[in-house]
């Protein structure tokens, strides 16, 4: 195995051979964070991504020897955006996880918490996931539940995946979202798809313990590049919203994807 790791300013990047090396690392990432936060709090609050990185990190943590020794029993189970669609659905991120992960691996239901964006109105979906994560992480213990930001959920690990136009969960360029400092979770609408995504908003993401972006492919460069690297200019490149105010950073991404980037010159062992 190898890798290379940059240090940015708020951020650290560790750059790995390619999508599969990557999945195997983020797989890892989670059980280590698993025992951690399990150990150290009683429980361990995540929001999964969707994407073809997240599936094959899923299908990893479905198998041996993750399966077998992560604490699922103690894991509770968030999204970060979900298209609005029923959670059936072949687009929907729930399913992909539900498919590849959660019932492979003896996660209670209860500890699931999907988006309900099968509701006919995206802001009443938006609203409803809203209340169910500010009545649940309310309910954590002092020491769990210190959040540096008042009323906002206080997520143990954030999973973000980054698009070739620089948007990260439903934080699409030129969106409304982009500009919401009040709001855990809203709807936003995208018009290149002409549809409503619901999403977590930039604050939210940013008050947590941990974010991890997962990010693989040449189709990516170009944006992880002006993302890191380029002038701050979050309505054209989203991602850069996310630098969590009391937490970690961290972009685990592949050669490919890191291509652009000055300080990247190929892995490392």
């Amino acid at each position: 195995m190898s890798t290379k790791m940059l240090n940015r300013a708020d951020a650290q990047v560790r750059v790995y051979r390619d999508a599969n090396e990557v999945a195997l690392k983020a797989a890892r990432h989670f059980a280590r964070l698993a025992d951690q936060y399990v150990v150290g709090c009683g429980r361990f609050t995540v929001a999964l991504s969707g994407g073809s990185t997240p599936r094959a990190m899923f299908s990893l943590l479905s198998q041996a020897p993750f399966a077998d020794t992560v604490p699922w029993d103690s894991i509770y189970f968030f999204w970060g955006d979900e298209r609005t669609v029923p959670p059936d659905h072949p687009d929907s991120n729930y399913r992909m996880a539900r498919e590849t992960l959660l019932t492979k691996v003896p996660v209670p239901d209860e500890h699931v918490f999907r988006i309900p964006a099968e509701l006919s109105d995206p802001a009443t979906a938006a609203a409803d996931y809203e209340a169910t994560l500010i009545n649940l992480f309310s309910k954590q213990t002092p020491s769990s539940a210190t959040a540096p930001l008042s009323g906002l959920p206080r997520f143990d690990l954030i999973f973000l995946g980054m698009g070739p136009d620089g948007h990260t969960a439903s934080l699409f360029p030129g969106t409304t979202a982009l500009d919401v400092t009040d709001r855990v979770v809203v709807a936003n609408y995208v018009e290149k798809f002409s549809t409503h995504r619901i999403t977590l908003t930039a604050p939210t993401i940013n008050n947590a313990r941990n974010v991890t972006f997962v990010v693989a492919g040449p189709d990516k460069a170009e944006a992880l590049g002006e993302v890191l690297e380029g002038a701050y200019n979050p309505e054209l490149y989203p991602s850069q919203l996310i630098h969590p105010s009391h937490g970690s950073l961290l972009w685990m991404v592949d050669e490919a994807a890191a291509a652009r980037l000055a300080e990247h010159h190929g892995t490392e062992s």
